[in-house]
């Protein structure tokens, strides 16, 4: 039996092709169905986990979107409503009810970007720059959220962890 993971996608962002196939690719790997399913409005946004949790999915990937970000605090909600594990690309979701968040420190990225203008105050050339990319990454996992889905997370995961909240 296949396990059943989904991934809620907005489809009017430019990334969205690029991150299905990518998900999907990896899905295939792990010889995982995933569903795939889109959200552009709150109101898509509530379809969407009903759907979710009529399919019974094992887990929901929240691809990393502006428009999610502004959502964090439905989409914990409603994962918890829909008994939806789900993890997110930022630690605002966890700190909402979300259960892990795995992604770059935006604290950390803020400093770096902060740094350019800096050396182009002093002379240095833009195109000169080399591209930044983000350096520091945390994962966040909340207990308390694990414990209300039931779930028993890893010991190996939450070892891992920057930061458990319980």
């Amino acid at each position: 039996m296949k396990t059943h993971f989904a991934l809620l996608l907005n489809p009017g962002n430019a990334n969205t092709d690029h991150v299905r196939q990518d998900v999907q690719k990896a899905a295939r790997a792990k010889g995982v169905e995933l569903l795939i399913v889109k959200a552009r409005t709150t109101d898509e946004i509530d379809t969407a986990f009903a759907d979710l949790g009529e399919r019974h999915a094992g887990g929901l990937v929240v691809a990393s979107d502006p428009f999610f970000s502004v959502q964090r605090d439905q989409l914990p909600a409603l994962a918890a409503r829909h008994a939806v594990p789900a993890i997110y690309q930022r630690r605002e979701f966890v700190a909402e009810g979300g259960l892990i968040s795995y992604g770059s420190n935006l604290a950390s990225a803020y400093r770096q970007a902060g740094i350019y203008p800096g050396k182009i105050l002093k002379g240095a050339k833009p195109a000169d720059l080399p591209v930044q990319r983000p350096t520091t990454f945390e994962l966040v996992v909340n207990l308390k959220t694990a414990q209300a889905l039931g779930l028993t997370l890893p010991q190996s995961l939450l070892m891992r962890a920057d930061q458990i909240i319980e």
